[in-house]
């Protein structure tokens, strides 16, 4: 009986985007793989707290410097994208309004999040900063800094969070209603989703809901590319 419901799901899979399924797979796999390697950065190589440190910082080690501005998650957006992407032509027939909805919600939430991304601007103020030969231009590239360290975790960052929250929630409900993922899987990407609903920046609330969230997250992309490769698979 399991194995007629498996065959019956796979053939739900439309033979034209298996390899959309595949590649959606890895990306799901990959975002579960950057997790822990962010976190050991962060644990490694904690943020600096001040401009100035940062300007320090992408001039002793650049590439710690982008990632302790969350360079893998600008990465995790793209690979958001393509797994949103595959999540929709899956489960679009059980509920098109919502996965609609959901997919622009992802969407939203990407673009916000791109805009709200400082890494590589702070990387170009800290060459500057340390080329300048004066004070003035020192502490014009200094405040500089400051703004641009502002609008990190801004209006765009907070919008793009609470969206892809919502979106993902809102995927993760029409997973449960469909014979493609169990509900297991489904389950899991609902408490997910409620976790996401509330920026880091909401407070010490904010930041315990998004370090607890780095849980289901780690298990939810690895039920959903290992699903997603079972769909891709000829």
């Amino acid at each position: 009986m399991e194995n007629m419901t498996e065959n019956a799901n796979l053939s739900a899979a439309d033979s034209s985007w298996k390899l959309l399924y595949r590649i959606a797979g890895a990306a799901a796999l990959l975002m579960a793989v950057f997790i822990p390697i962010q976190i050991i950065i962060f644990i490694l190589w904690p943020p600096p707290e001040t401009t100035i440190g940062w300007f320090e910082l992408f001039k002793t080690n650049p590439f710690v410097g982008l990632l302790d501005l969350d360079l893998l998650l600008v990465i995790d957006q793209v690979l958001v994208g393509i797994m949103m992407v595959a999540l929709y032509i899956l489960l679009k027939k059980t509920n098109p309004s919502l996965m609609t909805i959901a997919l622009l919600l992802a969407v939203l939430g990407i673009a916000a999040y791109f805009a709200s991304t400082a890494a590589f601007e702070m990387l170009a103020l800290s060459h500057k900063f340390n080329a300048a030969r004066t004070l003035i231009e020192k502490s014009m590239y200094e405040s500089a800094g400051q703004a641009v360290m502002a609008g990190w975790q801004g209006t765009a960052f907070n919008f793009g969070y609470v969206m892809e929250g919502t979106g993902l929630l809102l995927t993760a409900v029409v997973m449960l209603k469909s014979s493609v993922f169990n509900k297991f899987t489904a389950w899991v990407g609902i408490v997910l989703g409620v976790m996401s609903l509330l920026p880091p920046t909401a407070g010490s609330v904010g930041m315990i809901f998004a370090l607890g969230s780095l849980i289901p997250l780690e298990i939810w992309d690895i039920l959903v590319a290992r699903r997603l490769f079972q769909l891709g698979r000829e």
